[in-house]
């Protein structure tokens, strides 16, 4: 007799084991190789597992992971049933470890999670979704050495010729990137796409480290040369275009990137999910701190936040992107109420055990962060610069790449500069030009500041130093994206 829920009979493509007979096997390994790549076919194939496999314990597994990488408050709830699913059709031992991880997660103890699948796959080194998803929590809580470390520590479980091997390298070649390895995650980046031309989290990879050491003219070729296996029919798409807007801002070409922005990063047809209207409003807020006519570009991206943020808090890198779209669209009522709603469930949220949590989040950054986005949209710029100094090196608390978290390094520096504090942004911008010379934002903004000090030929010579970066970085684009 063939398994079925709760007989230990069955394995998965990788070996692990798993409740269900050969064809629901079969229908989840498809349903996650389609994930693993971000195939917008993972959605129809995810509903099959429903219709067909409603009482295998890893069908609901799999639906919860992919309500909870959301981020939306609003999926919670189905999260939490799914958990309670499983526990109730009585898996296997992986599958109740799974089960364990995704309460804990749909519980607000995101930190608690990860544990939960470093954990499983100690045991489970090969289970490709446990890797996926808890690489994401990594990502979601910061934890940048074991965004790294988790993919590490299950490479040497796969078999060099298994397609699989790539995927995992992908992984690693973004955990790489994230603690500064930038070498090393290009070679395991572009490892991964030499097996599968299709990893767009392996392109991802190898994009942030163009970024990081401002190769943006070789970011910009490596994005569009590769435009083929990203840019479309897959769930990660925003999300790449975002960084090729990035890298046009970088080279003076605004035009470019609210092209970009309005056919492929928010639009009147876009989903409304948080993960891509993150992309929406950190490159609006980019484009509004460099004093560019963002036109009325603002107001539906705000519109659009609304319902994520009616809720209760769920996830702090969320509420600070959703008060940069209320304040550019100088919704600041709207943009103080979200910082109302979160100074009251920090302070409603016991210190014990508060780490690992969302209480944590918006406590280190969230709460600061977003008070510093409403001092700098009422002209407060001194009170920006004080929310966000202190909390400057514990951005990562609260999740996302180092890339993303620029926009809030960028609305410091430009607090900072408006302020009229001239050492601090010095020192800032001595700083950003350390770690990425070639970077026409940190040239210009030190010829902005040279001018506000009445230093014309330190405001010339820095000039002169981003329209070459400039020029060189506009030659890699073509003339309308």
């Amino acid at each position: 007799m063939a398994p079925t829920a709760g007989s230990p009979g069955g394995q998965d493509r990788r070996g692990n084991p798993m409740s269900g007979d050969r064809d629901a096997v079969a229908r989840h390994d498809r349903a996650l190789e389609r994930l693993l790549r971000f195939d917008t076919a993972t959605l129809d194939l995810v509903a099959d597992l429903d219709r067909h496999d409603a009482d295998v314990p890893m069908t609901h597994v799999l639906h919860g992971y992919l309500a909870l990488t959301s981020t939306d408050h609003a999926d919670v709830a189905g999260a939490r049933q799914r958990s309670a699913t499983v526990d109730a059709l009585g898996g296997n031992e992986r599958e109740a470890a799974h089960a364990a991880a995704l309460a804990a997660w749909a519980s607000g103890r995101w930190a608690q999670a990860a544990r939960l699948l470093d954990q499983l796959l100690a045991r489970w080194p090969t289970d490709l979704l446990a890797l996926m998803v808890g690489q994401q929590l990594d990502f979601f809580v910061g934890d940048a050495a074991n965004l790294r470390d988790r993919p590490a520590r299950s490479l040497p479980a796969f078999d060099p010729a298994d397609p699989d091997t790539g995927i995992v390298r992908g992984l690693l070649a973004f955990g790489l990137e994230e603690s500064g390895q930038y070498r090393q995650a290009e070679e395991q980046g572009l490892a991964a796409l030499e097996a599968n031309r299709d990893d767009v989290w392996a392109v991802h990879a190898v994009t942030h480290v163009c970024e990081m050491e401002g190769r943006v003219d070789d970011g910009a070729r490596f994005l569009l040369e590769r435009r083929a296996d990203w840019a479309q029919g897959n769930l990660f798409t925003v999300h790449n275009w975002w960084h090729l807007a990035l890298f046009c801002l970088e080279a003076g070409r605004v035009d470019a990137a609210l092209s970009v922005y309005d056919r492929e990063i928010h639009h009147d047809g876009s989903a409304g999910v948080p993960i891509e209207m993150l992309d929406a409003s950190a490159l609006l807020w980019r484009l509004h701190l460099d004093g560019a006519d963002t036109g009325d570009r603002f107001a539906p991206l705000a519109r659009a936040w609304e319902r994520v943020v009616a809720d209760e808090p769920w996830y702090a890198f969320n509420d600070v992107h959703a008060v940069m779209a209320f304040v550019g669209a100088d919704r600041l009522a709207d943009a103080r109420a979200v910082v109302d709603r979160l100074a009251a469930a920090v302070a409603a949220a016991p210190t014990p055990g508060r780490e690992g949590t969302n209480a944590a989040m918006m406590a280190d950054v969230g709460l600061p962060a977003c008070r510093a986005l409403v001092a700098h949209g009422e002209g407060r710029w001194s009170d920006a610069a004080a929310e966000l100094a202190p909390a400057r090196h514990a951005f990562h608390h609260f999740g996302g790449s180092h890339a993303q978290r620029d926009a809030l390094q960028r609305t410091l520096l430009d607090a900072v500069l408006r302020s009229g504090d001239s050492d601090a942004a010095r020192s800032l911008l001595d700083e950003r030009l350390a770690l990425r010379p070639t970077s026409v934002h940190a040239w210009s903004t030190l010829a902005r500041s040279a001018t506000a000090r009445g230093d014309d030929v330190a405001a010339v010579d820095a000039a002169s130093r981003a329209a070459v970066h400039r020029t060189r970085f506009a030659a890699a684009l073509p003339a309308s994206l």
